[in-house]
């Protein structure tokens, strides 16, 4: 067994393999603190031909045991993998993809198994470590290591790798991940932060990334095995040369064409007369064709940007695509908004519910709840394909939360909107950007539902063309321009700062001034963004749409919520069914009650106050004889509050029996004369009557 480790600001990261797994072609254990991870590899010795692509599936898998719990469900183990572990196993995957050497199609697995989990909240950092690691000292191909951590902002300090308590006091949370020279992925959120301190941030995460990376070259030195023969794929400058004949001036006219329906079926076109042309041999050499095809295609959409600033829509490289927006499309729902950008289409709707609909999270750290969630649909008809409908895939999964945590950070507190708050985003066109154009639509659909957000967000995708010295940056991407290009940068924030971020590279990293560069670049196009927006809908509607609920708070003692319950709910389920409201009480006494209507809300809130008012002193009560005893009668002022009639203060008269007077159930009123320090209470019948009797005479 070989062992390396090394101190990441006070927290001890260590690596070891030769233990277990050992049939894998990479294998290591990551440990900090009680946080155990166990990565393998595993790399298929066959290449997959036609690939224009590394098949690379990474897998991250949180056992329940490792957290001292055992599985919910009728079997009792784990079973599908949950959305948590779904985003971290892209987590994963970002950072290591790029560093896979081109040309290299051997189908390869990477599997994280979460052993021990402490409260480092650390786990998905030590994954990306550990699996870089486990290629690392493998024998397959690799441009590695790639370090990471997780950086965040504490009363306004800088935490490197903060735990689940520090995590949720931070105001900026990101993960970085990079080699020794550059940042390879970023992703993240904040509290509307600024371009500097999120630069700032990442800078001071890189440099404790290097550590992280001189680690894992410490477990190479001791435990590396042999790196296996791979030879880059050889382009054949002929086929290339004849290809380029036939069909570079067509490519050329065709990428220029805007429509991107158009445009792909003349390339599409050019690409089947160019394999006919020059697929004639006995040997099929048609996928040969097609990927040099490409490559002339890649060059030439490269090259216009670099050398003439045009893009393949006209567009110049800082220009944004002509943005259109509406509201209240949609007459039954609670809100609703259509973005468009260009050829990409957003509908975005949103749909207020009670407590009942909140999202019930049971994971390692425990049971949680999330009053605000956002879906995102990617329909096949969106790109004019043919797929069977399923389930949402890992990137439907991945763009949903980018765009939920750029939102979040504008959703009143439960305290100020009651509502569970569910956006559902469905792309109905796509031509790039479509995350970004959840974010823009989902802000659109939220005011015009009447959601008190304090302000708009925004989202534009950035991207990147560079070739040696030379740079470009693009802003609000095509998607042949995310395919063709060397970045993917996807920011989202108000008119104040940033909420939400993702980085990723496809070059094995990028400097600390083009970062800074797209950073300005997408915080105007973010602003002129936001403009367009609030020419359509400037502020939350006043009132909510007809057919949301209507939610009613009020606020008891946190000893009454018992009596509002009930032996075993029976005082709030006869208050539901008396009014066909719905009520949620939290541990602090804050009730909410839904309601279609304001009236049998009322209803409801009468009867609640009346359970928990308590007695006041001097004032009048109808009151209900409960029990008749010798000395007097106990008298039911307030539901579940009874005080003492004692018998001389029944009538002015003296009389010899209670029942002379009183039965159990007659209605009485009656005074409070006295609250004692145990909190009995003494009543008067005949001080109510001269009361009474008072006023009659006054009025």
């Amino acid at each position: 067994m070989h062992k390396v480790e090394v101190d990441v600001q006070g927290k001890i990261f260590s690596l070891e393999t030769g233990r277990l797994a050992k049939q894998a072609d990479g294998a290591v254990v990551g440990r900090c603190g009680d946080t155990v991870v166990l990565a393998t590899v595993v790399s298929d010795r066959i290449e997959k031909k036609g690939l224009d692509f590394s098949p690379l599936t990474i897998d991250y898998q949180e056992k329940a045991y490792s957290a001292g719990k055992i599985p919910g469900g009728f079997f009792k183990r784990e079973g599908r993998p949950s959305e948590k572990e779904i985003l971290t196993s892209r987590l994963i995957d970002r950072p290591i993809r790029p560093l896979l050497p081109k040309g290299f199609c051997c189908e390869t697995q990477g599997i994280v198994n979460v052993l021990s989990y402490g409260d480092e909240n650390i786990a998905d950092i030590l994954g990306i470590i550990s699996m870089s690691a486990a290629f690392t000292i493998s024998d397959i191909p690799f441009n590695g290591p790639v370090g990471a951590v997780r950086i965040g902002r504490v009363a306004g300090s800088f935490v490197i790798n903060p735990d689940i308590r520090e995590t949720e006091e931070c105001d900026l949370a990101l993960v970085v991940a990079g080699t020794e020279d550059a940042v390879v992925m970023v992703e993240g959120e904040g509290q509307e932060i600024t371009e500097t301190d999120l630069l700032e941030a990442i800078s001071l995460a890189h440099q404790e990334i290097k550590h992280v990376c001189a680690l894992q070259r410490d477990l190479h030195a001791i435990a590396a095995k042999e790196k296996r023969i791979f030879i880059p794929p050889v382009v054949d400058k002929e086929l290339k040369k004849a290809v380029a004949e036939i069909a570079i001036e067509k490519i050329k006219s065709a990428i220029t064409i805007p429509d991107k329906m158009r445009r792909q079926k003349t390339l599409d076109e050019m690409l089947e007369e160019t394999i006919e042309k020059l697929n004639t041999g006995e040997t099929d050499i048609s996928r040969e064709i097609s990927a040099l095809f490409n490559d002339i295609e890649r060059e030439l959409v490269r090259g216009m940007i670099l050398n003439d600033n045009i893009r393949a829509d006209g567009r110049h490289s800082e220009e944004i695509r002509k943005i259109s927006c509406e509201v209240g499309i949609l007459p039954r729902t609670h809100g609703s908004a259509l973005f468009v950008r260009g050829e990409t289409q957003c509908l975005a709707v949103v749909t207020l519910g009670t407590a009942e609909d909140e999202q019930r999270i049971d994971s390692l750290e425990g049971e949680s709840s999330k009053t605000f969630m956002l879906h995102y649909n990617f329909p096949p008809f969106s790109v004019g394909e043919v797929k069977p409908l399923r389930g949402p895939g890992r990137r439907e999964i991945g763009h949903g939360m980018l765009a939920e945590r750029a939102l979040k950070a504008v959703i009143p507190a439960k305290t100020e909107f009651p509502y569970t708050v569910r956006v559902v985003s469905d792309i109905l066109e796509s031509n790039g950007s479509s995350s970004m154009a959840t974010v823009c639509g989902g802000s659109l659909a939220l005011m015009d539902a009447g959601v008190p957000i304090r302000t708009h967000v925004a989202g534009i995708a950035m991207g990147l063309i560079k070739e040696g010295d030379r740079v470009v940056i693009l802003t609000d991407i095509l998607g042949l321009e995310d395919h063709l290009g060397d970045m993917d940068f996807k920011m989202t924030g108000t008119e104040k700062g940033i909420t939400a971020f993702q980085l990723d590279t496809k070059i094995g990293g990028i400097s600390h001034e083009v970062m800074e560069r797209a950073f300005e670049q997408a915080r105007q196009g973010r602003l002129y963004i936001l403009d367009k927006m609030k020419e359509t809908i400037a502020a939350p509607r006043e009132n909510l749409a007809p057919y949301a609920p209507r939610i009613y708070t009020m606020q008891i003692k946190q000893d009454k919520i018992r009596d509002v319950i009930g032996t075993g709910g029976k005082v709030i389920r006869g208050i539901v069914e008396q009014t066909g409201v719905k009520i949620d009480i939290d541990d602090s006494g804050l009730i909410n009650i839904a309601s279609p209507d304001g009236e049998s809300a009322k209803k409801a809130m009468d009867i609640i106050s009346g359970i928990t008012a308590e007695v006041e002193l001097g004032k009048i009560y109808p009151g209900k004889v409960k029990r008749v005893v010798d000395f007097g009668a106990f008298v039911e002022v307030l539901p579940g509050t009874e005080g003492l009639l004692h018998i001389s203060q029944i009538s002015d008269k003296r009389i010899a029996k209670v029942t002379d007077e009183l039965n159990e159930g007659d209605e009485v009123l009656v005074k409070v004369i006295e609250i004692d320090k145990l909190g009995r209470i003494r009543l008067s019948r005949k001080e109510a009557m001269r009361d009474k009797s008072t006023e009659r005479t006054l009025s």
